[in-house]
């Protein structure tokens, strides 16, 4: 499919990266997950991004990405085909936006207007058609992505348990709750999740939810920690999930640690 883009070399495609760079500074180390197959589409604008300050990381495989659904989910912006192997940019949207909703901007040859209608009613924030001008590409994300503001996860999986975030619920398996969650424990979760698989100690994580003008012991976090176990852990013993840094604090893992 071929691709309608302005030399980069020209003064003024340079001119207009010159432009953005100076009133979108904001822009800069900005992550965008691209999750295109066609290899020379992925070239392309992952080259034209890093020159905008952008950090781009690509999946090529419909399923690979809806199996690191949850890495993909932290990015600032994700820029999703429609025809991937293995699994629709369709399905995938749909995936994401049952999660959180990080801005989507789709990127396909389906570009007749049922298309674009069907992917905007999917969640997705914007839909560019192939073959695409590649300025035109790169203004909408710079638009998406100083638009967005605080970004909000609306549930998060841990094992066999779903957390939803809006309804303070954890559900298992067969969608039954098992445990209502105060609010503070949600902050917690919160906070795990962005930390999510790096240690972050007591702390931090007391300045982060109680701050500095209350003083609750450690012993209060090891309590939460307890109670996450039992609701999430196989073997709160040998937790797959919550580990204990002895001296420091915790950390979160949605993986096992290798």
């Amino acid at each position: 499919m071929p691709i309608l883009v302005k030399p980069i070399i020209r003064p003024r495609f340079v001119n207009f990266i010159h432009k953005y760079k100076a009133c979108n500074s904001q822009t800069k180390m900005k992550n965008i997950c691209l999750i295109e197959d066609e290899e020379n589409i992925v070239e392309l604008v992952k080259l034209n991004l890093e020159i905008e300050g952008f950090k781009v990381k690509s999946f090529q495989n419909g399923m690979r990405a809806k199996e690191a659904i949850f890495e993909i989910i932290q990015f600032d912006l994700i820029i999703l085909d429609v025809m991937l192997p293995e699994y629709s940019g369709f399905d995938l949207c749909k995936d994401i936006r049952e999660l959180s909703d990080v801005p989507v901007l789709f990127l396909s040859a389906k570009g007749i207007a049922t298309d674009r209608i069907h992917g905007l009613k999917l969640g997705a924030n914007d839909y560019l058609a192939k073959p695409f001008d590649l300025e035109e590409l790169i203004l909408r994300i710079h638009n998406l992505v100083s638009s967005k503001i605080d970004v909000k996860i609306n549930s998060l999986q841990i094992g066999e348990v779903k957390v939803n975030f809006s309804s303070y619920e954890a559900k298992d398996s067969q969608s039954n709750t098992i445990h209502v969650f105060s609010k503070r424990e949600i902050e917690l979760l919160e906070l795990f999740n962005e930390y999510e698989g790096k240690v972050i100690s007591r702390d931090l994580i007391l300045d982060k939810l109680w701050g500095k003008d209350n003083f609750p012991t450690s012993r209060t976090i090891d309590n939460y920690i307890l109670t996450f176990r039992k609701i999430f852990e196989l073997n709160a013993r040998d937790p797959e999930f919550f580990h204990s840094v002895r001296g420091v604090g915790y950390r979160f893992t949605l993986h096992s640690p290798k």
